[in-house]
């Protein structure tokens, strides 16, 4: 299993900002597919889910309504759109898949919010 993270940045607030992540390894459209982010100094934090089909996605509270989860079965890749960026959004944003019981993760990529 291998998953491979990109489109992080340097960004201002308000800003967006299109995180893509290519899979391998497994049955892509299979899977639940999650974005995990960790911030400084804080824990590992589920941002957003989607299904294997892609008709049901979920949120953490803080990201409804400027974050969205997507995804390309036909590519492998999952995608998370993001608008509205703050300060608080900065952190390194992970990829993740449950496989046979155990969690992979991408290398991760940083976001960065600042003026």
């Amino acid at each position: 299993v291998q998953l491979v993270e990109s489109g992080g940045g340097l960004v201002q607030p308000g800003g967006s900002l299109r995180l893509s992540c290519t899979a391998s390894g497994f049955t892509f459209s299979s899977y639940t597919m999650r974005w995990y982010r960790r911030a400084p100094g804080k824990g590992r934090e589920l941002v957003a889910s989607i299904t294997s089909s892609g008709d049901s996605t979920n949120y953490a509270d803080s990201m409804k309504g400027r974050f969205t989860i997507s995804r390309d079965n036909a590519k492998n890749t999952v995608y998370l759109q993001m608008n509205s960026l703050k300060p608080e959004d900065t952190a390194v944003y992970y990829c993740n898949v449950i496989y046979a019981s155990k969690f992979y993760w991408g290398q991760g990529t940083q976001v960065t919010v600042s003026s």
